[in-house]
């Protein structure tokens, strides 16, 4: 008889924003977090990788570009450290105590990123997921935009990190990936336009978060 592979738990006041290079998550979690915080809820924003002191100095490891980058099975093991590190510390206790968790980036990330991008063993992401995370968000809100507005958007940031560098072909397959990922998990993805205006995405992802609450205790 085979092992039973533990099931993700749905908390449903967690909220994930993706979305490839300038997508404009920045922007939307302020709004999310003035949009709850109204209402007088208790709001913790963070961010994949990071969001802990030693989750953000995995995250200088990740995204430094140095004369030794990480092999890909390095980066895969080296994001689910940090989000070990953010789930038990910081994710977790917040839920418990019964805040809003806005995070930027969730394991969807790994799957897209670490996975079809990096051609990293879906089967393994998915497994690492189950065995170490163990929660998924209840809304995921994916900002969309083509991948030559998001790189002129970070062109203006200055100097890019190891990611933000990689190849056009890496971020084309990263956007198909995650577009993908959203019709396989239509029942909490959220799939927002982001080449709108930043107050037009901001109001769309609001009104979603809105809809969300009305059945949250």
């Amino acid at each position: 008889m085979s092992e039973q592979r533990p099931a993700l738990v749905r908390p449903p006041r967690l909220i994930s924003l993706e979305g490839g290079e300038g997508a404009g998550k920045s922007t939307v979690m302020a709004a999310l977090r003035a949009s709850l915080e109204a209402s007088g809820a208790e709001v913790v924003c963070t961010r994949e990788p990071g969001g802990t002191p030693l989750a953000e100095r995995i995250r200088a490891i990740l995204l430094e570009a140095t004369n030794e980058a990480p092999c890909a099975s390095a980066e895969l093991l080296l994001m689910f450290a940090a989000r070990a590190q953010l789930v038990e510390t910081v994710i977790g206790p917040a839920l418990e105590r019964g805040a809003w968790v806005i995070s930027d980036r969730f394991t969807d990330a790994s799957h897209v990123y670490q996975g079809a991008a990096r051609g990293g063993d879906l089967a393994l992401i998915a497994e690492l997921e189950r065995r170490i995370v163990r929660i998924e968000p209840a809304v995921t809100l994916l900002l969309d935009v083509s991948v030559a507005v998001g790189r002129a958007r970070i062109g203006n940031r200055g100097a890019l990190d190891r990611i933000e560098a990689e190849r056009e072909e890496f971020f084309e397959t990263v956007r198909a990936a995650y577009l993908r990922r959203a019709e396989q998990h239509a029942d909490r993805f959220h799939v927002i336009d982001a080449s709108q205006s930043a107050k037009a995405v901001a109001a769309q992802a609001v009104a979603v978060l809105d809809a969300h609450r009305e059945g949250v205790q």
